[in-house]
């Protein structure tokens, strides 16, 4: 049966109000392209055009945000297949790394072969479902830190955080949590959310500052509750091209950058949020 399309983001994002620093990071976006195999599982298809065209807008995309390096997560629009991916950080080159998805059966062989070709994480997603799950995940956790991959898991802080928070701070892997682990705004601040802050106080996780939209109308209490946990362990992300919006409001990447500038002021940790942070965690060459 014929999946439907998703829309494209604007060609031009909205210029940011202020110059991000030096080498910032765009830590969380997905490349796309006609020309590669789309999963049978998907529940949509991406917008058109081959990789170059898309290469060629996130290039643009880039430019206009003022950001020099970038994370490229795969979409799990192309399932298990992490072609599109690895392509797209190699035709990208110096300063551009990938997070790969596996599944719980990965031989260590496999997840070698991604750390050769400049992938730095593997995706858990509660959200949207996917390849790898967290007892999966706990089994790899060895194999991974070895090859210097981490785990970036997309999760409810609401429904899940606090079952898995006692157990982050014991796993040999950095664990990176998702668009600010999509909370449920109508819920306040909850316990998983507690749990999320005191994991970054203690300095066991990260969290990207990325994907309010999805979730968030009014995100500047939220991005400055986690900023202010710990901001050496923040990241930035703008969630372009905005896959699998599920009825939400195709966003302006600028303008959402624009909301984070408004909700973190402060030099120093704009500093660490767009350029040191993301070169700790990923390891980007000086």
């Amino acid at each position: 049966m014929d999946k439907p399309t998703a829309a494209a983001p604007p060609l031009t994002p909205t210029a940011p109000s202020a110059a991000l620093p030096a080498n910032a990071c765009d830590t969380h976006v997905h490349l796309i392209g006609d020309d590669f195999p789309l999963w049978e599982g998907r529940v949509e298809d991406p917008p058109r055009g081959t990789l170059d065209t898309w290469l060629d807008r996130y290039r643009t995309h880039l430019g206009v945000l003022g950001c020099t390096r970038g994370v490229i997560v795969h979409s799990i629009l192309y399932g298990p297949d992490n072609s599109i991916t690895l392509e797209a950080t190699r035709r990208m080159g110096s300063g551009f790394l990938a997070v790969c998805l596996i599944s719980d059966d990965a031989t260590e062989a496999e997840i070698a072969a991604l750390a050769a070709q400049n992938c730095k994480a593997v995706r858990l997603n509660y959200v949207h479902g996917g390849l790898l799950s967290w007892d999966g995940m706990k089994r790899l956790a060895p194999m991974l830190a070895d090859h210097g991959l981490h785990v970036e898991m997309l999760a409810h802080s609401h429904l899940h955080l606090e079952e898995l928070a006692p157990q982050v701070p014991n796993l040999p892997v950095q664990i990176v949590f998702d668009h600010c682990a999509w909370p449920d705004p109508a819920l306040g601040v909850t316990d998983g959310q507690k749990a999320l802050e005191r994991l970054l106080a203690g300095g066991h996780c990260w969290t990207k500052l990325s994907a309010t939209y999805r979730h968030t109308p009014e995100p500047r209490h939220l991005l400055q509750r986690l900023a202010h946990a710990n901001p050496d362990r923040i990241l930035w992300g703008s969630d372009w091209p905005h896959l699998m919006l599920n009825g939400v409001a195709m966003p302006d990447a600028g303008e959402q950058l624009n909301t984070l500038l408004d909700a973190i002021p402060q030099p120093v940790t704009r500093q660490k949020l767009f350029t040191d942070n993301p070169a700790t965690l990923y390891g980007f060459a000086p």
